[in-house]
């Protein structure tokens, strides 16, 4: 199945809902970064949030990053999404890893960490993008980004978000949901909700079992009349090109790349977000200080 997200919204126009299918996004930052099976959940479960964010948002060109630094062994997770359905994303330290917890789960809480900050900054072309912030409260993610919305956006939500690891360490399944209550939500729906939410199998488990997002929006929230308003198809991409590694480089300073020049004769610069790799000979460095 391809990767999608459906945005909906009830018949009362109180509920606001995204539902993703990411798996195959989820598979690909694995591969390309080699992510042990906890740094897989937890970049996982960044990018299909991200994803989920991205596509909210109006403006042609406008771009999200989401990223978290709870200080735990795998250090800062960066994602950046746009309104197209493209995201990507990538761990400091991928290969970051622990133990299961005594449940069985993937303790993605302990190598995220819960001693940072979260932030979300959204770039809608103007001036200056929209920066907000809050404190990790668990390291999880998805419980990180409900005190987010709240703290930040006065937002209240609901997020569900999730990745099944295989037994060869493969993404078996991913997706995630965001439910949020808009105004004029009344208070027996609300009850309602948390009672759904706290019978609900995760979203790894609902994909994993074949649901799509539709039906994950008909079997969890089904009885408030949900109405479907658009399905995007989402895709891992990365846009780094030769021409904006130059530039890059050329934010280091003339001096810096002279002294590049003449420690090594050449330089190598990795792209963080696909690990494509962009070599620049002395000549090529030469005519950039020249510039």
């Amino acid at each position: 199945m391809k990767d999608y997200i459906i945005r909906g919204i009830n018949k009362k126009g109180t509920l606001r809902l995204f539902v993703a299918s990411s798996t195959n996004i989820v598979e690909k930052a694995r591969t390309i970064h080699n992510t042990s099976p906890t740094a897989t959940a937890a970049l996982g479960r960044a990018l299909t949030a991200a994803a989920m964010m991205g596509i909210a948002m109006k403006e042609e060109k406008a771009s999200l990053t989401f990223q978290l630094n709870g200080k735990g062994p795998i250090g800062s997770i960066v994602t950046v999404a746009n309104n197209k359905g493209e995201v990507k994303g990538y761990a400091d330290h991928p290969y970051a890893d622990k133990p299961s917890r005594e449940d069985g789960k993937l303790d993605v809480g302990g190598i995220v960490g819960k001693d940072g900050h979260i932030a979300v900054i959204r770039d809608l072309g103007l001036k200056e993008p929209y920066v907000g912030q809050s404190n990790l409260v668990s390291g999880e993610i998805a419980e990180d980004l409900v005190h987010y919305f709240y703290i930040s956006e006065q937002q209240p939500s609901a997020i569900n978000l999730g990745v099944l690891v295989d037994t060869d360490i493969s993404v078996k399944a991913a997706g995630g949901y965001i439910l949020q209550l808009l105004p004029g939500v009344e208070e027996e729906d609300i009850d309602e909700i948390e009672k759904i939410l706290s019978e609900a199998k995760p979203i790894s488990t609902l994909i994993d079992e074949g649901l799509t997002p539709e039906d994950v929006m008909e079997e969890l929230f089904g009885q408030f009349e949900m109405e479907i308003l658009d399905k995007k198809h989402i895709e891992y991409k990365c846009n780094c090109q030769r021409d904006k590694i130059e530039k890059i480089l050329l934010s280091i300073g003339k001096k810096e790349i002279s002294n590049i020049i003449e420690e090594d004769g050449q330089a190598e610069i990795v792209c963080h977000f696909c690990n494509e790799k962009y070599q620049f000979s002395k000549d090529e460095l030469l005519k950039l200080i020249d510039y």
